[in-house]
């Protein structure tokens, strides 16, 4: 009796452990994980370089492979940049430890996951923090960064801290050697995620041109301003190249191009400037954020109110989409704005790489600017141009 008790008790000891399964919404998908006890590694919160030696080294042994290899199939199915592909490791790591309960633990989580994707990802302890960078070779303007053989490595947890973040050298780097961790990360987006059907609202845009007034009905959905929550100040490049989602781009660009037939190119950018102008409230940025925010295309059209960068980037989306006209951006000290070039240009026209650009102003203005017409004000003030979008 006691040698069959031993055998079903080493019969079942030697039976596999399941691995957990996580089942969560990302924005239109759902996606389940299945995370191996063996990767469900403590830590107490003692922020020293050794202890995260020792995470990485206990979390390096466990059957941690198939978690990564399921979240790097679905980046690759749905086609994420990375900036989305880090919101995935985001949620990921919130499952398996939650944020709120050791943010330290689940920072670590996140720094684990996105080196074994093969992103060149750092750590840095100092001050009781746990500062999370990676390696990226794009100009952000608004976020810390340091340097590490020549290469820079921008904050991704910088908002965490928010005033508490120590600037000068009060972190020290954390040398952990991740053979995977090799690729650096981009701002880029070129593809938004497809948003949950159900959760578009509908907002009601109106502007007159001339003596005619225009209605449009807008889907919109809030889940954009949680994507770009944290999103850094990235390249005009960058910026103005960030898209609409599906339902917005069907809600809008077909009823813009039906409100343009008939009208030749020069009336159409026209119409596209003064939509852009006067759809929307005005409001600088400190008023309306209490910081400087650069509003992607779809948050410009969700939000009620927006200043001249949001407008400039809204006006260059529809342009280049409907149109597909070649642009410049022309940054004064306190305001931006664009000009496009025709066939034929209108009034002061800009002069560069040896064409001319016709100035395009989308922001509510002491005037009442025509195309080609460049408020008083700016025309004593000097500007550099900081994009130039030439088409393919």
């Amino acid at each position: 009796m006691a040698f069959l008790t031993t055998l079903c008790w080493l019969t079942y000891s030697l039976q596999p452990v399941r691995a957990q399964r996580h089942d969560f919404d990302f924005y239109d998908g759902k996606v389940s994980i299945d995370v191996s006890p063996s990767f469900n590694i403590p830590f107490d919160d003692s922020l020293t370089g050794a202890r995260v030696q020792e995470f990485y080294q206990a979390a390096d042994q466990t059957e941690y492979r198939n978690l990564v290899n399921s979240l790097l199939d679905y980046k690759d199915k749905q086609h994420l940049n990375d900036w989305v592909y880090y919101q995935l490791v985001r949620r990921t790591a919130q499952q398996i430890a939650p944020k709120a309960e050791n943010y330290a633990r689940y920072t670590l989580y996140k720094w684990f996951l996105m080196c074994k994707s093969g992103y060149d990802a750092r750590l840095a302890v100092g001050n009781n923090q746990i500062i999370f960078f990676i390696q990226n070779n794009e100009d952000i303007s608004d976020i810390p960064f340091f340097e590490i053989d020549g290469k820079k490595y921008t904050c991704l947890n910088f908002h965490d801290y928010g005033k508490l973040f120590q600037r000068a050298d009060a972190y020290i780097p954390i040398k952990i050697k991740v053979p995977e961790a090799t690729n650096d990360f981009s701002y880029k987006i070129t593809k938004l995620p497809d948003f949950v059907p159900a959760n578009y609202i509908e907002k009601q845009l109106a502007f007159n041109d001339g003596h005619k007034a225009y209605h449009f009905n807008i889907k919109l959905n809030n889940d954009i301003s949680d994507l770009f929550k944290n999103y850094p100040g990235v390249d005009f490049e960058t910026y103005f190249n960030i898209p609409l989602s599906k339902e917005t781009y069907q809600s809008l660009i077909p009823a813009l191009k039906e409100n343009l037939k008939g009208k030749n190119e020069k009336k159409g950018v026209d119409y596209l400037m003064r939509f852009t102008r006067y759809a929307f409230l005005y409001e600088n940025d400190e008023n309306n954020f209490g910081t400087e925010k650069r509003l992607s295309p779809e948050q410009t059209l969700l939000n009620k109110s927006s200043d001249c960068d949001d407008r400039v980037a809204l006006f260059f989306y529809l342009v280049k989409e409907i149109y597909n006209l070649p642009m410049i951006t022309l940054l004064y000290p306190t305001h931006i704005t664009m000009a496009v070039q025709f066939e034929r240009p209108i009034g002061d026209a800009i002069l560069y790489n040896g064409k001319y650009y016709s100035i395009c102003e989308p922001t509510p203005q002491a005037q009442s600017l025509a195309l080609g017409q460049l408020s008083e004000e700016l025309k004593k003030q000097s500007y550099q141009i900081v994009y130039h979008y030439e088409p393919r």
